[in-house]
């Protein structure tokens, strides 16, 4: 069971410890310095001699710890979004089990991205999206604000530096090494809904390993309570909210159709709430921010050899639990049909679900990593760094508030539905040497080994009860009854063998409802080995010119080998200007979870329950429906842009354009799977899933692969300014604005782009997220006080109706967050503040319609937020 708080008794003395400490504890200057006094240096985005973010030839970001510490969120995901307007993450209001929340660089999903961590690869997690892209990409929130030393964020494509994802850039966070001192801070807030509440722990640590080693060791626990923004799940086609007016439609259609009688019984279950699971008021369908709780550790060593060598080490344990809800299941579908038990009497999924369900999941995270290298120089000057990595991300699935319909009356209400788990181990070799002219030439190779595993759920999530099939006791031979169905008779039962519409003739969909487990035909495990060489060659060619250029190869035992290359460059046009650009390719190769997934969920295309099939592309299910092999996105960056200083004012400006080919999605629109011969290509399919021994082929409803379906181009611009203002001895105010615009828009034919997306989701693709971003930043200081304002604008964005013409097209949204920060002393740091002080709300969407259909309001296929105002407190210590 979630929420147990198993960890909470924990940590309560940590939290005691951030409220109680006393207030001389170890003095620690707090002084900010000035922009003009410091050089940001950075290590990505060039494999050789570390440069300064003026002089890098591609956009990059840095921001340090105190720039993290000025952010209002904990999660690292929401941190990123903040501080960078070309990365966005959405805003999970309720899944079918995406307890990773997906993110944006660039326009581009999450698996564009590559992560690093101390500039080495971080693990991919366990979880699969379904919807859609299919994305599988490292979980950032797994790494604590609090153990990031600085962030880098390399807005350029890197495939050819840094391998696979880096389509639209490169993450990197590089991880505190003090080897002394610590922080600690407690984090506490909730909307102004009065729900949400959330508590957040985390703490910092150094410590010296001998006389030339350090450990730095860092925690977070947090606890989050769930929100409802919602109304009442009511429209015409369902409704029970008689104070809602659609009701009296709905109840009108409802006794024309003689669909569903309304009882006693289920207004008196529909009124105490009894529809939902938990902790969800009265709401069938409760839309709001998911209940979360979890634990992180990390730590980071290094331990000096020789001058000249250096052992290291870091890596990362976290366990997180959290909750989410699937649609309805309304007492008026089919899935309440009555069946006939072993007493010839009548059972409904009513009897234990008299106003429906709606059904809830639980999942568990597990993810670890520990990496170990040396690295130095030796006497020829040829720099060296061997590692060895090993990550691993386990999710496991609980489903409860369901049933298996086949079992009948005989059917648990929770389930155990099985664990994905995805397994990496790396060897690294990276090696640099500057060259007599200056040149530095940078090369390496590496060794990855991928696993992607499926462990099966317990059998009642998915083997078919004795109501898979038509009257299991035998009460029925043709039109007559049996010995077995006369007895019943006699003994008062209602059974007509010749009434086709008994029902002894009921069959019950097979599995969990909602999600049904992995069964051992499924349960399998997907292997790929990659080998890759790269070199690197950087030179300041004058003292105005800076060039890079890169390449690298890749070899895949699962679809062979690919060349990416990379040239980039500055030019030093003043003092204070510089134009900038780079031209390459990058890839990204399909995941090992893309490659081998095989997953039977349910879905509501047109509002009835119905069990998809999910196959991997070269399996012989997903073949004889039309799939190919898969193979790698391939991409095509071209960034052009310049700095410049102006009047104490520091200006990037970069233009983008992203060209992917092949992009990988899941094949969703006309696979439907019919067993009724007169549905032509649907019956074809369930002939073709017969014919491939898939099990159960007759209870799906729609069947789907990955694919490489089409060719896109992603364009946009960003723009980044930065200027301190020196008020004397009324203090400093350090202003920043970064702005970012992306658009989206298919290459590929029409024709070719309708066989993976419905007309609707092609014109939601170019149209549903905004394209225009901005964040203005203030931040004044004064003695012992600051105070920091942020405007953050989302553009307005369209959404398509099912035969893609508008729908309706909603509003831009500004929010507003202010912040008081007060030093009490060298210690202790208090801050509080509100985000979205203003309360504002995307614009609600038109209901009765599947984009905010059954409660939902505001949509969730988007990134703004839409929980309302949030005020929270703060307490820090560094010592």
């Amino acid at each position: 069971m979630f929420r147990q708080n198993k960890i909470s008794r924990i940590l309560s003395p940590a939290i005691t410890l951030a409220l109680l400490a006393p207030a001389g504890f170890v003095p620690v200057a707090m002084a900010q310095q000035s922009a003009d006094e410091v050089e940001q240096i950075v290590v990505t985005g060039t494999r050789g001699r570390e440069r300064t973010v003026a002089d890098s030839p591609v956009p990059i970001d840095v921001f340090s710890a105190e720039d993290i510490s000025q952010i209002s969120y904990t999660d690292t995901n929401d941190i990123l979004q903040t501080l960078v307007p070309s990365f966005n993450v959405s805003k999970t209001n309720f899944s079918g089990g995406a307890y990773i929340r997906p993110a944006r660089l660039r326009g581009l999903q999450s698996d564009k991205t590559l992560v690093l961590v101390n500039s080495k690869r971080r693990h991919r997690s366990a979880l699969v999206d379904i919807d859609g892209v299919g994305a599988q990409a490292a979980d950032m929130a797994t790494i604590p604000s609090i153990a990031i030393g600085n962030i880098e964020v390399l807005r350029d494509g890197a495939a050819a530096q840094y391998g696979s994802d880096a389509i639209a850039g490169v993450v990197n966070f590089i991880l505190k090494e003090n080897r002394e001192g610590g922080s600690i801070s407690v984090d506490m807030g909730e909307y102004g809904e009065g729900d949400g509440q959330s508590v957040n722990v985390q703490a910092n640590i150094g410590l010296p390993l001998g006389d030339s080693g350090f450990i730095s060791i860092s925690g977070e626990y947090s606890d989050v309570e769930r929100t409802i923004r919602a109304e009442e799940y009511c429209e015409t086609f369902w409704c029970a909210d008689r104070s809602n007016p659609k009701y009296a439609i709905f109840n009108a259609r409802n006794n024309a159709s003689s669909a569903y009688e309304e009882t006693a019984t289920f207004r008196q279950a529909y009124e105490s709430g009894h529809p939902t699971f938990h902790d969800t008021g009265r709401y069938s369908q409760p839309w709001g921010q998911p209940a979360s709780e979890s634990l992180r550790l990390f730590f980071n060593a290094g331990f000096d050899l020789s001058d000249t060598s250096e052992l290291y080490s870091f890596g990362s344990w976290s366990n997180s639990e959290s909750d989410a809800n699937f649609f309805h299941r309304r007492p008026v579908i089919g899935l309440f049909k009555e069946l006939r038990i072993a007493d010839g009497s009548t059972y409904s999924a009513r009897d234990i679900f008299p106003a429906g369900f709606t059904p809830q999941m639980f999942g568990e995270v597990d993810d670890r990593s520990i990496v170990a290298g040396l690295r130095g120089e030796w006497n020829n000057g040829l720099t060296y760094d061997f590692s060895i990595r090993n990550g691993e991300s386990e999710i496991e699935y609980n489903l409860f508030n369901t049933l298996n319909p086949s079992m009948g009356n005989g059917s648990p209400t929770q389930f155990h539905l099985g664990n994905l788990v995805n397994e990496e181990t790396q060897f690294q070799a990276d090696f640099s040497y500057e060259l007599d002219s200056g040149a530095v030439l940078a090369f390496g190779a590496s060794y990855l080994d991928e696993e992607y595993n499926i462990l099966g759920g317990e059998p009642d999530s998915h083997l078919p009860g004795i109501y898979g099939a038509p009257d299991p006791h035998g009460f029925c031979n043709g039109d007559t009854a049996t010995a077995a169905g006369a007895a019943v008779i006699a003994g008062g039962s209602t059974l007509n063998c010749a009434d086709s519409s008994d029902p002894v003739y009921y069959t019950g969909d097979v599995g969990s409802n909602g999600f049904p487990g992995f069964p051992p035909e499924f349960s399998q495990s997907y292997g790929r080995k990659a080998t890759s060489i790269y070199a690197d060659l950087s030179h300041d060619v004058t003292d105005t010119l800076f060039v890079q250029g890169a390449i690298r190869g890749e070899d895949y035992d699962d679809f062979g080998t690919e060349v990416t290359w990379k040239l980039a460059a500055i030019l030093d046009v003043t003092d204070n200007f510089a134009i900038r650009g780079s031209l390459g390719t990058s890839l990204r190769a399909p995941s090992p979870g893309q490659q081998g997934t095989t997953n039977i969920s349910v879905r509501l295309p047109n509002g009835v329950p119905v069990n998809r099939g999910l196959f991997p592309a070269d399996s012989t299910a997903a073949r004889a429906i039309g799939a190919q092999p898969l193979t790698p996105e391939l991409a095509d960056n071209i960034t052009l842009g310049f700095t410049a200083d102006i009047a104490n004012v520091n200006l990037t400006v970069d233009f983008y354009s992203i060209a992917i080919e092949d992009r990988v999605f899941i094949n969703e629109d006309a696979n439907d799977v019919s067993t009724n011969p007169t549905a032509g290509a649907a019956y074809d399919r369930y002939l073709a899933l017969e014919a491939a021994g898939v099990a159960n082929a007759a209870s799906f409803g729609q069947v789907n692969y990955f694919g490489n379906a089409f060719d896109t181009t992603t364009e946009g611009v960003d723009v980044v300014a930065t200027t301190p203002l020196d008020w004397g001895s009324n203090g400093v105010t350090s202003l920043s604005l970064a702005l970012n615009y992306t658009r989206n828009e298919f290459d590929s034919p029409v024709s070719q782009v309708s066989t993976f997306l419905t007309t609707e989701e092609q014109a939601d693709f170019e149209k549903l997220q905004p394209e225009f971003r901005g964040v203005f930043t203030a931040r004044h200081e004064v003695n012992d006080l600051a105070v920091i304002g942020r405007l953050s604008y989302y553009g307005d964005y369209e959404k398509a109706k099912s035969d893609g013409s508008l729908h309706q097209e909603f509003g831009g949204v500004l929010y507003t967050d202010l912040e008081l920060q007060y030093q009490l002393n060298d210690t202790v740091r208090l801050s509080g503040g509100a985000r979205n002080l203003f309360d504002e709300y995307p614009d609600e969407g038109i209901t009765e319609f599947s984009y905010v259909c059954c409660g939902n309001l505001y949509g969730y296929q988007n990134n703004l937020d839409w929980q309302g105002r949030y005020f929270y407190a703060r307490a820090s210590m560094s010592f």
